[in-house]
């Protein structure tokens, strides 16, 4: 790898279904990226903070993307402690390393931080509201950045991740209606769907417009669960019944948001870029995503 190229830390690059996008557009970019390795940090340890320093020291790298987190939300009800460590520990520890060091941090956040009451797209500039444990870790953990008063950071929020090499809703959606030529999915939960390849390549503008703050990025428009499932399904020409059902009819302890729609117009003034349409994206992911199954 040229040395002359900016290089990048990406905590989670090798596992995660965000980390490996975000590896391929630092690759992409001709960024030197290293990934931590699955199993390297004990993220529930008391001395990770040492730990990081330790780690970033050898890396030397000129910005950090931060992937890890607890994204099960369902047992994360169930296991608030772990989801604490992850979503808030992490965040607030590497806040810690980078503050005395000239390293960015790019942090990934969610909709969920919202309470879903509103009808039109939530800002970055619209009160966080989290009304589940994934959301209330995840808030901790951008507010542990926020009060760490960096000044090169961004905590970039966005939602309804789908994308190449691992497991994810439209995926998941597929294999169902593969198994059983029918998917129930709600219709009354409304959000953005969002291609990693696209959510990955955005930030990088950022990062490379040195643009910090928080920002939203998702893919444009909006869509229920049931939308995004109907176009998969209508795209890969399969034989399924897509069947609207309300949230209702699969009990669960998560209070999710029913509009978390996010508006990405302070990411469009800083790079000039609207992001694209989610169906648009979606066809790319699946055309992609059936050449790597065949491989």
């Amino acid at each position: 790898m040229n040395s002359t190229m900016p290089k990048a830390l990406v905590l989670g690059g090798q596992g995660g279904l965000l980390g490996r996008a975000v590896m391929a557009a630092l690759a992409a970019k001709g960024w030197d990226a290293v990934a931590s390795v699955p199993g390297e940090f004990d993220y529930f340890s008391g001395d990770l903070h040492d730990k990081l320093a330790e780690y970033v020291d050898k890396i030397n790298p000129a910005c950090i993307f931060n992937t890890v987190g607890y994204t099960n939300v369902e047992e994360a009800e169930s296991n608030a402690d772990k989801a604490q460590a992850l979503n808030r520990g992490v965040p607030a520890a590497l806040a810690r390393v980078v503050k005395s060091r000239p390293v960015r941090l790019v942090h990934f956040s969610t909709d969920f931080v919202f309470d879903g009451r509103k009808s039109v797209p939530y800002t970055v500039d619209d009160q966080p509201n989290p009304l589940s444990v994934y959301g209330r870790t995840k808030r901790a953990g951008e507010q542990a950045i926020l009060e760490s008063a960096l000044k090169r950071y961004n905590i970039v929020r966005t939602a309804w991740l789908f994308g190449g090499g691992k497991k994810n809703f439209v995926r998941t959606i597929l294999n169902i209606c593969r198994d059983r030529g029918e998917a129930k999915v709600v219709f009354d939960q409304i959000g953005s769907p969002t291609y990693t390849a696209d959510l990955a390549a955005y930030t990088l503008m950022l990062v490379e417009l040195e643009a910090s703050g928080v920002f939203h990025i998702v893919n444009s428009g909006q869509a229920s669960w049931c939308e995004l499932a109907a176009e998969a399904v209508n795209y890969s020409q399969m034989e399924c019944r897509v069947t609207p059902v309300p949230t209702a009819e699969f009990p669960s302890k998560v209070t999710r948001p029913a509009y978390s729609v996010l508006d990405t117009s302070s990411f469009t003034q800083i790079t000039g870029t609207v992001p694209r349409a989610w169906p648009q994206a979606l066809r790319e992911y699946l055309m992609l995503d059936d050449v790597e199954k065949e491989v």
